[in-house]
């Protein structure tokens, strides 16, 4: 059974009257959730709180959810649009605070996979300079840009499911997506001392 069969089943549930299907979806997609809108607001207390906001706008919502798209899409679809309606309710700009990936997620760009002995301390170093540098580039990306790239690399999501939780056509999403990684890659370029040729 693939993640979007369980999910489905959960939402079923759900529909069905089961709350606890829902707690189960809460605890599945929370931190996912969490990381995603840190990447969008400043303060901690505001991403718990629109969090919060995100899934009681899924739960409610849910009895019209038809499974159009996966459930993880929709729900990012309305995590995103509920951290824009509370910062344009705030007067608030995007965030532009570094936020920390480990290790592990800011692997998931193809240039960490070059490092090759992490067990010195040079390669420490410099591991921990090149996820530095990527939050740094991720940071300074125009919101729309920083959230699909998020969505790519960071969550793994299709560029389907990105144009569907962004509401925007799936050409604009690769286009983001590309454009994010060619600010991310310059940035990156004298951390790895690479040539301005290669491309992420």
């Amino acid at each position: 059974m693939s993640e979007r069969d369980v999910d489905a089943e959960l939402v079923a549930r759900v529909q069905e009257g089961d709350k606890r299907a829902f707690d189960l979806l809460v605890l599945k997609y929370q931190r996912k959730i969490m990381r995603l809108l840190a990447r969008m607001l400043r303060d901690p207390d505001e991403v718990e709180d629109v969090a919060q906001e995100t899934f009681v706008k899924a739960y409610r919502a849910l009895p019209q959810f038809r499974g159009d798209s996966a459930f993880y899409t929709w729900l990012y679809r309305i995590a995103i649009n509920t951290a824009r309606n509370w910062q344009a309710a705030s007067g608030r700009r995007p965030n532009t605070i570094s936020n920390v990936i480990d290790t592990e997620e800011g692997e998931t760009f193809n240039q960490i996979d070059n490092l090759t002995d992490i067990s010195t301390p040079e390669s420490l170093m410099a591991s921990r300079q090149i996820v530095e540098t990527v939050n740094r580039a991720i940071d300074a990306l125009p919101e729309e840009l920083r959230t699909a790239i998020m969505l790519r690399e960071i969550e793994g999501m299709s560029y389907e499911d990105i144009a569907q939780a962004m509401d925007c056509p799936i050409g604009t999403v690769r286009s983001r997506i590309f454009r994010a990684r060619e600010a991310i890659a310059a940035q990156l370029r004298p951390v790895l001392d690479t040539d301005g040729e290669r491309r992420w």
